[in-house]
């Protein structure tokens, strides 16, 4: 068995078709078949069930990809800590809900450890991907929030990927709405206050149980909704439809937009927003280096209503959860 061999088949499972992988692995279809055929020999398993219809992962090699991916990021945390002094490419990765700090730590890692050779990415993305990414070593970090509602079905998934939650800060329930709103003004508002105004969500896909909801209250029957995928499209008809999101309250103009503002929302239920990490992955000085910047853009990012009173993190240091 080769780390190859373990590229070509988690590249296999990721891609669905053989002759896809063989593509972006530069290898012929014949050699790539040969190689897997020659790992399920060696290892006495179906990694790949061969259908009419393609390929599918079969119950044992989903069983091994885990392990398979799990001893990829080891090697590629042995490259970083060593092969990289060489010169070698950086590679890091974090999965997040759409929180502007994890953007603003972003930019600070890739100024620090970047230099002229690296693969870094940032991944906004669904809730349950997060979990998965991390779960599965796609991402070193993963940024969700916890709250009354969806806490015992999250960290039920979250034990059972053996995975570890962190919690950075809880923030109180705010509305995020444009400058032209007639909301904007406001010291508060409540739910009331937001009856005639569409509400706009982030978009969960096939897992697109409440529980997985990136708003809190999304069990709130709403007559106006609006889903999306992306940051820029959320504001946008923030702007254009005078609506408005559920959010933790912390914003950053340079990436929001002087015309975006965040409002206090009169509703009991605080977010715990925190960081996911791999219970067996110890942190790379990348991921330690990542963590401290999202510590100092919270601390200085937080307005005096958007953080508990009573449940106010220690922004210097967190708190662990356990799972």
């Amino acid at each position: 068995m080769t780390l190859q061999q373990l590229r070509y088949v988690t590249t296999v499972a990721e891609t669905g078709t053989m002759s896809e992988a063989a593509r972006r692995l530069f290898v012929s279809q014949p050699g790539l078949t040969k190689a897997i055929r020659e790992l399920e020999q060696e290892m006495g398993i179906i990694i790949f069930d061969r259908t009419n219809k393609g390929i599918e992962v079969s119950k044992d090699g989903a069983i091994f990809l885990g392990y398979a991916r799990q001893v990829l990021e080891q090697a590629s945390l042995l490259e970083e800590r060593y092969k990289l002094q060489a010169g070698g490419k950086k590679e890091f990765s974090v999965s997040t809900q759409h929180y502007s700090f994890a953007v603003n730590a972003f930019v600070d890692l890739i100024k620090e450890f970047g230099g002229d050779n690296y693969d870094f990415s940032l991944r906004e993305t669904q809730t349950y991907e997060i979990i998965d990414d991390v779960a599965k070593m796609r991402s070193e970090i993963g940024i969700l929030y916890l709250n009354d509602f969806n806490r015992t079905v999250l960290k039920k998934i979250i034990k059972a990927n053996d995975l570890e939650f962190e919690t950075l800060f809880t923030a109180r329930p705010h509305i995020f709405v444009s400058t032209s709103n007639p909301l904007a003004g406001k010291k508060s508002v409540t739910m009331e206050d937001l009856k005639i105004y569409p509400y706009l969500s982030f978009e969960q896909g096939e897992h697109n149980s409440f529980y997985f909801s990136e708003e809190i209250f999304s069990t709130t029957e709403r007559a106006k909704n609006i889903r999306v995928r992306d940051r820029a499209t959320l504001f946008n008809l923030l702007i254009g439809l005078n609506g408005y999101t559920v959010c933790s309250g912390v914003i950053d103009e340079e990436l929001n937009g002087a015309n975006i503002v965040a409002v206090p929302l009169k509703e009991e239920g605080d977010m715990e927003i925190g960081i996911l990490t791999h219970r067996r992955i110890r942190g790379s000085r990348m991921s330690e280096f990542y963590i401290q910047a999202l510590r100092k853009y919270i601390s200085w990012k937080m307005t005096p209503t958007s953080i508990g009173d009573e449940k106010q993190a220690d922004l210097s240091g967190g708190s662990q959860s356990p799972s």
